[in-house]
């Protein structure tokens, strides 16, 4: 399956070669000196030849710079869109499509994604008039059944953070092109990266991404990303991103790119150690339910298996003693690092209701199907065996 989908060719690209070379030869070499690497142009202001204009084009580095720009090049081209724009954060990203949004709109939104995303949506914009439901995105009807008139977005993640739902992108945009209100399909593609999965292929107008997790790849830089196919919608987005100056620094964008020479090998190390990691949780007595694409007893596997070049470094479980059993399997880790955020090299464990979604009331928590004892898993990408031991050990503690 990975190598079916993963080394396809681009067919907006004008270079005709995989994704695996495309990734490695990203940057355009635009150098004077013929630098490999993209130069960290640390720059605030440009110089002008005349008041007409600045002599290599850009003026000021909240609205381009040399480095950030090969950034976005190199993310739309992975991602086979015509543009991208780049971000201090996946959330400042996230927040540039919302701002897309006007006083009076609807959008409708899964109920499992990202707390922040959740919120940004339902506490934030509602501020402006914004009106949110919150759906089962996994169901195309419920996804129909929920937009009105005014619904101007339909905004969905997949796999989802953290209870790994997948949403069948092509139904869902079906769905959405289908509706006379021509409403925007968005997709966060964080959980996936362009390596395993690109949304803009099944129909969705704009993909975001946090390229701190996966692109970035080591935990070392905070930054995200809008794409599209659409011009008129990347003008907008480009417009936010220059008004708000929510921009990346030249070395967050000099990292991103570093990353992307490296995504589809990390990405491939990581599917195989989650893989495993999932197959020895499941049926083990310490755990209720194990949640990974991968496994054939995943509601969504089918869609995955049809949509995804292979099925994520991710996994959550559901831990059978609570919350008091999810504290000691972490306490009880060794490699795994108890830590937020996920993509980097080195595996980390964490405890949603407590830690990412600790602003999710109960009832919040109850929607998005995440139990006291849910641990989610960023499978690294260590020794396959030194990560199987370490949780092996940690289940078997609890079931002593």
């Amino acid at each position: 399956m990975t190598d079916e989908r993963a080394g396809e060719e681009n067919p907006d690209s004008d270079r005709d070669r995989s994704f695996e070379t495309r990734e490695v030869h990203a940057s355009a070499r635009t150098d004077q000196y013929g630098a490999l690497a993209t130069p960290i142009y640390a720059n605030s202001t440009y110089e002008y030849d005349t008041m007409d204009g600045p002599r290599g084009g850009h003026r000021y580095s909240r609205i381009s710079g040399p480095t950030r720009g090969e950034l976005e090049a190199a993310f739309a081209d992975l991602e086979n869109a015509s543009h991208a724009s780049a971000f201090a954060s996946g959330m400042a990203a996230i927040d540039a499509v919302c701002s897309l949004l006007t006083g009076g709109d609807h959008v409708v939104v899964g109920e499992s994604v990202y707390a922040e995303t959740h919120e940004l949506l339902t506490r934030v914009y509602a501020r402006y008039g914004i009106e949110t439901t919150v759906v089962d995105s996994r169901d195309p009807d419920a996804i129909a059944d929920a937009m009105r008139e005014e619904t101007a977005m339909v905004y969905a993640e997949t796999p989802t953070n953290p209870t790994l739902r997948v949403v069948d992108l092509e139904a869902t945009a079906a769905v959405v092109d289908d509706h006379p209100g021509d409403p925007l399909l968005v997709v966060d593609n964080t959980f996936a990266s362009p390596y395993l999965q690109r949304p803009l292929e099944f129909g969705a107008n704009l993909v975001v991404e946090s390229l701190t997790k996966y692109v970035g790849g080591h935990s070392d830089l905070v930054a995200g990303a809008v794409a599209t196919r659409d011009p008129d919608l990347a003008e907008e987005i480009g417009y936010y991103q220059y008004l708000r100056g929510g921009t990346p620094g030249p070395f967050a964008c000099f990292l991103a790119l570093r990353g992307i020479k490296t995504l589809s090998a990390r990405m491939e190390r990581h599917c195989r150690n989650a893989t495993a990691v999932a197959a020895l949780c499941d049926g083990h007595d310490a755990v209720e339910r194990v949640y990974y694409p991968g496994l054939e007893s995943h509601p969504n596997h089918a869609v995955a298996r049809e949509q995804m070049a292979d099925f994520g470094g991710m996994v959550s479980v559901d831990l059978a003693g609570g919350r008091e059993a999810a504290a000691a399997f972490a306490a009880d880790l060794d490699v795994f690092v108890l830590a937020e955020s996920l993509g980097g090299v080195e595996s980390l464990a964490e405890h949603p209701a407590t830690m990412t979604h600790q602003d999710f009331s109960r009832e919040e928590l109850e929607r998005a199907g995440i139990p006291p004892g849910l641990v989610r898993l960023s499978v690294g990408t260590e020794a396959r065996d030194d990560l199987l031991r370490d949780v092996e050990a940690s289940l078997d503690g609890l079931a002593t």
